[in-house]
């Protein structure tokens, strides 16, 4: 899950929502409007446990690589925004900040502490931290490099992994709702219909040793 948060390219967004907006036309005024976009968008949240990660971000993600420039439409003439379109992108940026703010934003952090065993909670948590702050390096550092080679298509890959995230929560990724943490193997990794197998030789070694 905190891997899939940084493929949902939201730290692109953040980081360099300023050069996004440059490209458009927007000068200097673009930190501070990237600024406001991404924080008016972060604010629209909803309670984390209410909500489960699926394909909402896509759209959104999707609609900016029609409109960036290269790609189907002018944006920036003269060095000045080509509204519609300027607008429009900005609009549609707003509307995918808040989005993840109460799709995948929580839930990255949510499901892990939920789902590990007492026994390697701690362990476990630590790495998906880890794993955040590796892939948001990767994805940071790769970006610009890849945002010059596809351009706009670039917003087209973080929506096509959003698909393949959401497929595999859809198929993988169990509902620990309302499961004590000291239940969680039995009440759900060990009737899971895949996790399950996971977990067969630590019960074979229990049998054992009895």
């Amino acid at each position: 899950m905190q891997i899939f948060q940084q493929f949902t390219g939201i730290n692109v967004i953040m980081f360099y929502a300023h050069v996004l907006f440059q490209t458009m036309g927007f000068e200097s005024n673009a930190s501070l409007l990237s600024a406001v976009v991404t924080g008016t968008g972060r604010q629209h949240r909803l309670h984390p446990r209410l909500n489960h990660p699926r394909q909402q971000d896509r759209p959104p993600q999707a609609a900016p690589g029609s409109l960036r420039p290269n790609a189907h439409c002018p944006v920036k003439v003269n060095n000045s925004p080509s509204h519609p379109w300027a607008l429009a992108i900005v609009v549609l940026i707003c509307v995918y900040v808040s989005n993840f703010a109460w799709l995948w934003g929580p839930p990255g952090w949510l499901i892990p502490s939920e789902t590990f065993p007492l026994a390697i909670r701690m362990a476990g948590i630590s790495f998906a931290v880890s794993s955040n702050m590796l892939f948001t390096f990767v994805i940071v550092q790769a970006f610009l490099s890849m945002m010059c080679t596809m351009k706009a298509f670039i917003f087209f890959f973080f929506a096509i992994s959003i698909v393949v995230m959401g497929v595999f929560v859809l198929a993988l990724l169990p509902e620990t709702k309302g499961v004590p943490i000291d239940e969680m193997v039995d009440r759900v990794w060990q009737r899971h219909w895949f996790w399950k197998r996971y977990f067969s030789d630590a019960d074979d070694a229990k049998i054992s040793n009895c």
